[in-house]
């Protein structure tokens, strides 16, 4: 553990002395989107059949109820009483939709259990309708599911590899029905950065301008970029977007400290600094033995067994010395400031802590 810490110490190091030079610059496509383009969410409900005595029990009623009611929809009429089956399992659907989609295309689909069936390989899923946020069906999903896991046991043990209970169909969905989008009659394109920041929305719009030697471009605010589309462009936006989608733009991000106590992961930003400080940090480690002496009589005495308990307290803790943290001017000189402390990455977590309550620290501290 002590060698995976130094380890990830000086991975951080590394990347603090190659922060030093200018950041590389992004393509356009890379951190803005297109207002109005994007995924769509798809949700059913359907029936996974053909499971080898692993799906839905008695106590799931709505299995039985939907399996009664597909049945009745072929013209097979039963009762749900009569309905004892274990190869059936309620399973949810879901998919997304991308933009642009068109009447014929295949999409994935996700299927999860939401009974108590505990195994959903081999399973076949029957049609299911998809639909949007609108109510409208979408796609349609159905074949073979696949599990990428597997779950067998008996009455002592059980041995689950992943998790059999989700699965995936391959191109499962066909879509039905396309999403309306006025893209190709717009007079205008907007981009939304994915990270909204002044600086970064004024370099985009530097850029831009430049790219076609006219102001076509223009900030809305911090996190929109609005693009008038030249006349030779118009009715034929695809060879503008992709002369766009390339374009080099050099981001500019908040300075933030991310750390995780649950991994004892710390990540910096490029621009985090550090004002000059003093830090001593040391462990204090406290272990605590017990052990349990039981003297017995000898064989045919009147003596009685004594149990006496042994309890060992052994207290450590380090030695540091107060070591002072110069300002740090780059990401760089701020990693190899703390490096020098010798310290890990959960002990970072603390000191990052400890620098922010004082004041020290020139950048948002998130926990995560």
């Amino acid at each position: 553990m002590k060698r995976i810490c130094t380890i990830m110490i000086g991975l951080l190091f590394v990347i603090g002395l190659g922060w030093h030079g200018v950041a590389d610059a992004a393509r356009l496509k890379d951190i803005a989107e297109i207002n109005g383009v994007r995924m769509n969410q798809l949700v059913g409900y359907g029936l996974v059949v053909g499971l080898d005595g692993s799906g839905d029990g008695k106590k799931t009623t709505f299995t039985v109820q939907s399996l009664a009611s597909m049945l009745e929809k072929m013209g097979v009429t039963v009762d749900q009483k009569d309905i004892k089956v274990k190869n059936v399992a309620a399973v949810m659907v879901t998919a997304k939709l991308p933009p642009f989609a068109k009447r014929g295309n295949r999409i994935d689909v996700l299927v999860s259990s939401i009974g108590d069936a505990n195994n959903l390989q081999g399973g076949t899923l029957m049609l299911t309708p998809l639909k949007g946020i609108d109510g409208k069906i979408y796609a349609v999903a159905q074949g073979p599911v696949n599990t990428g896991g597997f779950g067998a046991g008996g009455t002592g043990s059980t041995v689950v590899k992943n998790f059999p209970t989700v699965g995936r169909v391959l191109s499962g969905a066909i879509i039905e029905r396309e999403v309306p989008n006025d893209f190709k009659d717009s007079d205008r394109l907007l981009f939304s950065l994915h990270n909204p920041d002044v600086n970064t929305a004024a370099r985009v719009v530097e850029v831009i301008n430049t790219q076609f030697a006219e102001p076509v471009a223009r900030a809305e605010d911090p996190g929109t970029i609005e693009i008038t589309i030249p006349d030779r462009y118009m009715g034929n936006t695809i060879p503008l977007l992709a002369s766009l989608s390339t374009l080099e733009v050099q981001p500019d991000n908040d300075a933030k400290v991310v750390i995780n106590e649950r991994t004892g992961t710390v990540v910096m930003g490029e621009q985090v600094r550090i004002s000059t400080i003093a830090i001593a940090h040391g462990n204090l480690s406290i272990v605590v033995k017990e052990n349990i002496d039981v003297s017995q009589p000898l064989p045919f005495s009147d003596g009685r067994t004594v149990v006496s308990p042994n309890t060992q307290v052994n207290v450590q803790e380090d030695n540091n010395k107060l070591v002072v943290v110069p300002n740090g001017v780059s990401i760089g000189d701020v990693v190899n400031a703390l490096n020098a402390l010798g310290v890990s990455p959960r002990d970072l977590i603390a000191i990052f802590q400890a620098i922010k309550a004082a004041g020290a620290l020139q950048a948002d501290l998130e926990v995560i």
